[in-house]
């Protein structure tokens, strides 16, 4: 039997309900050896840059994440050693000195934005999914959170997703959506879908005696 850990992608635009999905999937597990790996916590280290340079840092874009260090992690994972997560502080615009420690697992949830646009993530992925939602809804909840949780002006936000985000979601992030092997549409609240994404992950659990 291959006892090597199952790897599942979970991508989609900011906003589109990927990290509903995630934790879904993952407290259906709860009990089970899995664990959530997140791009976010992978942008590049800028200490190297002046901090005004940081400012100009695009972060829906590919360039911006440490795909290197992300895969080298999964690597690690996959063969059951141990990793130290990069935090990324935001307020600083790159990486803290902080690391958090991560233990293998059998289930492992790879969730960003863009973890199907790079060719040697999705080739370590058993299963790949793309949070389709309209556009309409990601700006809204994209809103919510950034005036709620970052204390952003609305004018800011939307400045930022007509400016950035929307382009970057057309040009980066949706295209990916044809890599995938199951769309999920309307992300946490599609139940349905995430109940036959359980059952599926059971079943490949079953199948490589992990259950």
């Amino acid at each position: 039997m291959d006892k090597k850990p199952v790897v599942i992608g979970v991508a989609g635009g900011s906003g589109s309900g990927k990290t509903s999905v995630t934790r879904s999937i993952f407290e259906s597990f709860k009990g089970h050896s899995i664990l959530m790996l997140e791009q976010d916590y992978y942008y590049k280290d800028q200490s190297s840059l002046p901090f005004e340079e940081r400012l100009k840092t695009n972060y829906d874009h590919p360039l911006a994440f440490d795909n290197d260090l992300l895969i080298e992690h999964i690597h690690a994972l996959l063969n059951y050693a141990p990793i130290k997560k990069p935090v990324y502080d935001y307020s600083i615009h790159t990486r803290s000195e902080e690391v958090i420690h991560v233990d293998p697992k059998d289930v492992i949830i790879l969730e960003g934005i863009l973890v199907l646009e790079d060719e040697r993530l999705r080739d370590l992925m058993d299963i790949k999914l793309f949070v389709d939602t309209d556009a309409d809804l990601r700006i809204i909840r994209r809103m919510l959170r950034d005036i709620k949780e970052r204390g952003r002006s609305i004018d800011s936000v939307i400045d930022q997703y007509v400016n950035v985000v929307r382009p970057m979601h057309n040009q980066f992030i949706e295209p990916t959506k044809r890599y995938a092997d199951i769309i999920i549409p309307e992300g946490g609240h599609n139940h349905v879908a995430i109940d036959l994404m359980v059952t599926k992950i059971q079943t490949i659990l079953e199948q490589k005696s992990f259950l």
